[in-house]
């Protein structure tokens, strides 16, 4: 739910400082941007942090190396809210970002499923989580593509 928050709440933030005369977050494209890119900077950050060990049970047996993919997708996440910010990569890295979304879809729907805790608290149920998923995904290309 926290990744919901931030996105929320930084969107409005930008149209806020946009509204208040700073005129680079003046349209809705470029503040979608910033808070899909504040969005993944936080999740990213779970990557590194106390929720690591939580986020390696979630990845799928069929994967290899799950450390790895834990970190493989953290930088991947970095990464793509750097393009997303960026004009001339703001395409790409919705691309990139909506797939790395998809892919890792599966591990939520296991972690759900299996009971797996995040941070102490039970997984986002299946039902919520894919409506989240819906909202992100639209975020994410919105900010690539709209404007």
């Amino acid at each position: 739910m926290a990744p919901f928050i931030v996105l929320v709440s930084s969107f409005l933030l930008f149209r806020v400082l946009g509204i208040f005369g700073w005129s680079y977050f003046d349209h809705w494209v470029i503040d979608l941007r910033f808070a899909v890119s504040c969005m993944f900077l936080v999740t990213a950050s779970a990557h590194w942090g106390k929720r690591r060990p939580d986020l390696i049970k979630m990845v799928p047996p069929s994967f290899p190396k799950p450390e790895l993919m834990v970190t493989l997708t953290g930088w991947l996440e970095l990464i793509g809210a750097i393009g997303i910010i960026l004009p001339a990569t703001s395409q790409p890295a919705s691309i990139g970002l909506s797939l790395m979304l998809l892919a890792m879809f599966p591990a939520n729907i296991r972690a759900a499923k299996e009971g797996i805790e995040i941070a102490g608290k039970p997984a986002t149920p299946i039902v919520l989580r894919t409506i989240l998923q819906i909202i992100f995904l639209t975020a994410i290309i919105l900010a690539g593509f709209a404007g």
